[in-house]
């Protein structure tokens, strides 16, 4: 029989033992330690001796879960330099505040959340009296990640410093007349106050971190010296089961960003219940983000506990706080002394024998109220204990009590986070808990009054005189005021004007070889940011990798394997691009962070960000989304585009329909060129737009799609004449006409309008010849190079009809009068270009690419969806003849003729 004591063969057996003597002690030794002393003591002494070990420099694997306990003990907590019981009047003030602006708003049934704020004021507030540097100070301040369903706290603070007043509070949601607050932080809604919109869940954590890596980037590069900014993101334990949260974690780590630190309020609940019910997540939290390279500080007893822990001999009651699962501990946070007596001390002879020396006042406070993340001195020791840390990001894991000061029928309740409103017995309860200066007379009609204790009050200048010192309000976004951008060369964009001759280009390699003028440009030319996930020679930009290098916080440590070769893959300290490896969500946060750096940091970057056009709305629009709402700047450039023109690659490759979901976007200027002049002219003026002189009433906080193709085709010569730019950029314009493409139609012959965006234009201009040689049809071809915005000009024009104003959309102006029918044809679905129809006055049908991609030959896969040549000479065909200007027989002809 195989003995039980003995040594089993393990990973260990693959290295020679030197000395198996010596270890065999050891391990007599750590049997002895649990037989006497028990196998928590034993793994106590292997703990602190893997800690030495780490701490002489010895390599050996990380813990990755500590006992259920404070990582900073009492009595190694520094001192707190402020006055903390003036900033527990300003905590006070700030609680109730909060619960009142919530619960005055729920009258009007626009919801709110009061649970959230009331379990993490603290949190904020010992930041904002030590640790969030403002914008006046050194470099750009600090950067905080405000979690969203705490922002009614915010709001009652910057109330209490007279930013905000009482009608403000009162129009919390109601934002349509001017003068309210939007439910969270929303920078488009509130650009004064809100930096970082943080509540689509997951986006925050990912966006701090690569914020704090992009504030990296502009130090490294010379830009800015943004050393000394922090960046701070407050979150959720139940946001963290979203992937967004930990996907960047090792980034975090492996980058060393010492500047970020993560908070995370563990109050146990997420939105219906416990956050993990049968399992305890701050210990998972703790594996997680330790395994992933992060410094871990747990803050999750508060003073209270102290006594117990020094009655804990045996390690008992760590045991048993290791054990509990999350919903039994909010159990025992509404239950009293007795159960906590028998359900937790009563499961272990020591700890039954330590609850008789603890009063029942003692366990309740313990259970009820002590918690880290509610006592100034501990989270101002997790804190300073973040900042000080050297080499890696920080976590704080501190455990709060979600409803914590609302009273019995809001604490660690399963529904508080649906619950919007106190009663005036409950903000009584909570007034007296809070000793607040409020008397019941100022309950006029039963709605509960805000407090203030004045503006000149000791609690309102101690809070701005912190302020003050850490370099002025927050949270702030400012705009600084900077000069526009000058113009890039025009050289850079009139070279595309004369087209490609007999050489072929796809648009994609166009747009590229415009960004390698622009990089080059003397004045503006370091302030552009290249992205990337991991695509660049898909999309012909390894060219750039030697001129420009890929951002590394290492530089190149290594030598490359195409060193001896032109366009070696070079890594560099100061490197301009950005190569994210393949995460679309990665180099999305990277775009938001670069885009907005104009006001996080007064510096205007032009980023650009080139993706799969399949991967880039389709995965990331949410992020998007939070670009427009953070007022983000730059070029998105969906390559590869089009549901036909990748051959082979099949369904889940084939772009049919970006431009529909980033039609939603109010943000996004989305446009589809044809050409590479086209590409050149947008790009031109969308860095007049964004980063230069707008012109009145243009809003610069706008970003731009566009769709570039891997399709080598000519490059035409840019048409002459008036109006070519302008057509370009409102969206729509005559390339040409049957007469000028040389085609001399007979005399009264049928015409037809075709209107064709991106790669289309080449099929239409190959049907317009078709039409002319084979069928006697004249037909004009139109650039639609942004349906969408063609779209949004005719219902600005509606929506000014409305008012009183007479405007006629551009789409009708530039085809007022054009004869014939109007047949529109695009690479993606026929939404696409239908976003115009109800504004075109001549008879309207379209042709598009419907349906999910496949994989064929970009000839095949035209045939398949009816949008090559053939297809556009029977629709224009097809709707002639219902006009009765063909022949109905000319239909079924050519659909015989071409195989249809």
């Amino acid at each position: 029989m195989t003995d039980p004591n003995a040594i089993q063969p393990s990973e260990l057996d693959q290295l020679p033992d030197r000395d198996p003597e010596e270890t065999a002690e050891w391990q007599a030794s750590l049997d002895a330690v649990a037989k006497a002393a028990g196998p928590h003591r034993a793994a106590y002494l292997m703990r602190r001796t893997l800690e030495r070990a780490e701490g002489n420099g010895i390599a050996l694997p990380k813990l990755l879960e500590t006992d259920y306990v404070n990582t900073i003990p009492t009595a190694a907590e520094p001192s707190a330099p402020g006055d903390e019981e003036m900033e527990r009047k300003i905590t006070a003030w700030n609680r109730w505040n909060a619960a009142a602006m919530v619960t005055r708003g729920s009258k009007y049934g626009v919801g709110g959340h009061i649970a959230t704020f009331a379990s993490a004021a603290w949190l904020y507030e010992t930041g904002f009296n030590h640790f969030f540097k403002g914008k006046e100070a050194d470099g750009s301040g600090d950067q905080l990640y405000i979690q969203g369903h705490a922002s009614p706290g915010i709001y009652a603070r910057a109330f209490l410093d007279g930013r905000l007043d009482e009608s403000q509070l009162d129009n919390f949601r109601r934002e349509s007349g001017g003068n309210g607050l939007p439910s969270y932080p929303h920078p488009r809604r509130l650009p004064w106050l809100w930096e970082f919109p943080t509540v689509s869940m997951g986006l925050g954590p990912l966006s701090a971190i690569y914020q704090a890596r992009f504030n990296r980037y502009l130090t490294a590069r010379g830009i800015k010296d943004v050393s000394e900014s922090h960046v701070w993101a407050f979150l959720g334990d139940g946001e963290m089961d979203e992937p967004e949260s930990t996907a960047a974690l090792a980034l975090a780590s492996r980058e060393g960003l010492d500047n970020l630190t993560f908070v995370i309020n563990c109050n146990l609940q997420r939105l219906d219940g416990p956050v993990r019910a049968n399992f305890k997540i701050v210990q998972e939290l703790e594996a997680q983000f330790r395994g992933a390279g992060w410094n871990v500080v747990k803050s999750l007893w508060g003073n209270a506990w102290d006594e117990l822990f020094q009655l804990d001999t045996t390690g008992a009651l760590v045991r048993r706080l290791r054990e509990v699962p999350d919903a039994q501990v909010q159990t025992y946070q509404t239950r009293d002394a007795a159960y906590i007596r028998q359900d937790f001390f009563g499961k272990d002879p020591a700890l039954v024998e330590m609850a008789k020396l603890l009063s029942d006042d003692k366990i309740l406070e313990c259970f009820h109220l002590s918690r880290g993340g509610h006592e100034a001195r501990k989270v101002y020791a997790a804190y300073k204990a973040a900042v000080e840390f050297k080499g890696a990001p920080t976590v704080i894991l501190a455990q709060t009590v979600k409803g914590h000061t609302l009273g019995e029928g809001f604490a660690s309740k399963n529904a508080n986070h649906q619950m919007k409103k106190l009663s005036v017995d409950e903000f009584k309860t909570m007034r007296d808990l809070l000793e607040l200066p409020i008397k019941d007379s100022d309950f006029v009609d039963g709605v509960v009054p805000y407090g203030h204790p004045g503006a000149d009050s000791p609690e309102v200048r101690y809070l701005q005189e912190r302020r003050a010192a850490l370099g002025g309000p927050a949270p702030a976004r400012r705009v600084h005021p900077v000069a526009p951008l000058p113009a890039p060369a025009e050289k850079a964009f009139a070279s595309f004007d004369k087209g490609s001759g007999t050489q072929n280009v796809a648009t994609t390699m166009a747009f590229v070889r415009l960004i390698k003028d622009l990089v080059r440009d003397k004045e503006t030319g370091k302030r552009w940011v290249p992205i990337v996930p991991d695509e660049a020679r898909t999309f012909g930009m390894e060219s750039l990798f030697p001129s420009l290098g890929i951002y590394s916080p290492k530089g190149q440590t290594y030598e490359p394997v195409d060193r001896d070769q032109l366009m070696y893959y070079k890594e560099a300290q100061n490197g301009q691009i950005l190569n994210e490896g393949i995460t679309e969500a990665g180099s999305m946060a990277d775009f938001i962070a670069a885009s907005t750096a104009y006001a996080t940091h007064g510096e205007a970057m032009i980023p650009f960000y080139i993706f799969y056009s399949m991967f880039g709305w389709q995965r990331t629009a949410d992020q998007m989304w939070q670009l427009g709402d953070q007022l983000g700047r730059g070029f998105l450039v969906g390559a590869t585009a089009g549901r036909t023109t990748l051959t082979g690659e099949g369904l889940q490759h084939a772009d049919g329909h970006s431009p529909v979901i980033a039609a939603t976007n109010p943000a996004a200027l989305t446009y589809d060129p044809a050409f590479a002049y086209e590409v050149a002219t947008i790009v031109r003026d969308g860095i007049r737009r964004m980063y230069g002189e707008a012109a009145p009433g243009e809003d610069q906080n706008v970003f731009y799609y566009l769709t570039v193709y891997n399709e080598p085709l000519p490059q035409p010569a840019k048409p002459s004449g008036l109006g070519i730019d302008e057509g370009i950029v409102k969206g729509l314009y005559r390339f040409n006409t049957a007469e000028s493409a040389g085609l001399s139609p007979v005399a009264n012959a049928p015409r037809i309008q075709l209107l064709g965006s991106g790669t289309a234009i080449h099929w239409v201009l190959k049907a317009q010849r078709m039409l002319a040689e084979e069928w006697g049809v004249a037909s004009d071809v139109w650039s639609a190079t942004s349906w969408t915005e063609l779209r949004r000009d005719a219902l600005e024009a509606d929506a000014g009809l409305l008012r009183g104003e007479e405007r006629v959309p551009y789409v009708r102006q530039a085809l007022h009068g054009a004869e014939g029918p109007v047949l529109a044809v695009s690479d993606y679905m026929r939404q696409v270009p239908d976003q115009i129809a109800q504004w075109v006055e001549q008879d309207w049908s379209s042709l598009g690419a419907d349906g999910f991609g496949l994989s064929d030959t970009r000839e095949g896969a035209r045939r398949h969806f009816g949008v090559d040549a053939e297809s556009v000479v029977v629709a224009a065909l097809a709707q002639l003849a219902r006009r009765g200007e063909v022949k109905a027989t000319a239909v079924k002809e050519a659909r015989e003729k071409y195989g249809l």
